[in-house]
């Protein structure tokens, strides 16, 4: 990185949206030709890994608020990737399901997502990258916290 300031001097939220961004960058470059977005995989993959969720569980597995949650599930139903059903405790809910279509989609690009994780890793050791994880897992928790 070509900068005039040392990496010590700028901030680390700065420092961690650069890089978040260009693996997200990196990504949608892979599934591009999936006409799918990361936000979108990223929403697919927890619905197909565990269908029937709710949308706010779907939101708390993603990291993302609500609006952006219900935005991308539109999205996804659009495309033919998912379907809602009412919940049967609750009817002002819905669960969420894979389609078929969906399902396929996750099952080919799972090995497109895990390539940009060996990207990552490729650049450090075993432990360093199991530091950088432990220590991005201690972040979001501490700041979780603050939140609240």
């Amino acid at each position: 990185m070509t900068t005039d300031h040392s990496q010590s001097e700028l901030a680390v939220g700065f420092i961690m949206g650069v890089a978040y961004r260009k693996i997200a960058a990196l990504l949608q470059h892979r599934l591009k030709s999936y006409e799918i977005t990361p936000e979108q995989w990223s929403v697919l993959n927890q619905i197909d890994r565990a269908n029937g969720l709710i949308q706010k569980e779907i939101a708390d597995r993603t990291g993302k608020d609500k609006p952006t949650t219900t935005r991308i599930i539109d999205l996804l139903e659009s495309k033919g990737l998912i379907f809602k059903q009412a919940g049967k405790q609750d009817r002002r809910s819905f669960l969420v399901y894979s389609t078929e279509r969906g399902k396929e989609i996750i099952r080919e690009t799972l090995p497109i997502e895990q390539s940009v994780t060996e990207e990552v890793k490729g650049i450090m050791s075993g432990e360093e990258y199991e530091l950088l994880m432990e220590l991005l897992q201690r972040i979001q928790i501490h700041l979780s916290d603050i939140e609240k």
